[in-house]
């Protein structure tokens, strides 16, 4: 008996990246935003080292190495741009504004991941190997940003917390798409990062409240302004 797709130690952090989405989906369905919170950091340390352990094979077929890039984008798009929306929509980013900024949110992470895998389609048949910049801000990034968000509810007023979210979606999705050359970091970055992010996650458990109130009328229209201040800008 024979199974579709590649099953092998080269795609085992992207399954355990996209596990620890799904169930970090449950957990917030439930109100448990601590328990999500972690699980996203989960799949964003996952992901940050899954090329790392796939390009240690090095006698990959072009078929595995194609698999691999679809695999890795399809569940990016699960665990760091459908989770993180999901996150703050449950937090309370709602309302006509809210709903529209975890649309575009959302719309801008699948646009970068489709982009990426075009590019990165197209490298694998004429270079091989780990690339050395990134064009747009890596979908990836949202592990590390949310969490760091989440932190700052310790110090920040509840309704200035939610506007904070508000701003995070709509910020992070216009960088995911803007045409920019990020240099990609190396092994020990990551790790530098990923500790980082574990001792980030640590506060938030021990320490933050987690009480975000829902979104009034007033707080729309402040959200709104400042939107409108942002487009002034671009223009």
């Amino acid at each position: 008996m024979r199974f579709i797709g590649v099953y092998d130690y080269t795609v085992l952090l992207t399954h355990l990246s996209l596990i620890s989405s799904v169930l970090g989906m449950t957990r917030a369905i439930h109100g448990d935003y601590k328990g999500a919170i972690l699980c996203l950091a989960i799949s964003g340390i996952c992901d940050a080292f899954d090329g790392i352990v796939a390009r240690t094979k090095k006698n990959r077929t072009g078929d595995e190495c194609s698999f691999g890039i679809q695999l890795d984008s399809l569940c990016d798009m699960v665990c760091f741009g459908l989770f993180p929306a999901m996150i703050c929509y449950l937090l309370g980013v709602r309302g006509a504004v809210g709903v529209a900024l975890v649309l575009f949110y959302s719309l801008c992470a699948i646009i970068r991941l489709a982009f990426f895998n075009v590019l990165e389609t197209k490298r694998q048949a004429t270079e091989g190997g780990a690339n050395k910049s990134y064009r747009g801000l890596p979908v990836t990034s949202i592990a590390f940003i949310l969490p760091l968000t989440f932190w700052l509810q310790f110090v920040l007023p509840e309704m200035v917390f939610l506007v904070l979210l508000h701003l995070v979606l709509l910020v992070v999705g216009f960088l995911f798409v803007l045409d920019i050359k990020i240099p990609k970091l190396g092994p020990k970055a990551i790790l530098s990062l990923s500790m980082v992010l574990a001792l980030t996650v640590s506060f938030i458990a021990v320490y933050t409240r987690f009480r975000v109130p829902a979104p009034t009328d007033e707080t729309n229209a402040i959200i709104e302004e400042i939107i409108d201040e942002i487009e002034g800008i671009n223009e």
